[in-house]
């Protein structure tokens, strides 16, 4: 009776362990949830559809992009057209993975902010239009 008694406690300790082999350690990471790549799509998109599309609440400024960030928080800024150098009046950043927006400026307590929020947070999550 005892090696039955051994069999029928050991084969589902073995069952369970080969189970939890299978099991991933760690969760699978979301494709492009980080940082630099969800700013480059907001940059992409803050690019194509507020400035290249001669978009009338967008053309006195312009963007800057500082995605090369050593502080890990690559961002887009938006500045004044003909002083580039001057304070900026719109900065969108991330950080972490996944990536943690921010949007702030003068521009977000104009008319245009809640927009600038509905498409910052479109092109963060994928979304390609304007």
């Amino acid at each position: 009776m005892r090696p039955l008694l051994a069999v029928q406690i050991a084969l589902p300790l073995i069952a369970v362990a080969a189970l939890a082999g299978c099991q991933p350690k760690t969760p699978a990471p979301r494709p492009n949830g980080g940082a630099l790549p969800t700013m480059e799509r907001v940059a992409l998109g803050a690019n194509s559809c507020w400035f290249k599309s001669g978009d009338p609440a967008f053309k006195a400024y312009r963007l800057a992009p500082e995605l090369n960030s050593f502080s890990g928080r690559p961002r887009i800024l938006v500045v004044h057209r003909n002083s580039p150098e001057s304070r900026p009046l719109l900065v969108v950043q991330a950080e972490g993975s996944p990536a943690r927006l921010d949007a702030f400026g003068p521009l977000m307590s104009e008319p245009v902010g809640a927009r600038i929020t509905t498409d910052v947070n479109r092109w963060a999550a994928g979304g390609k239009g304007c």
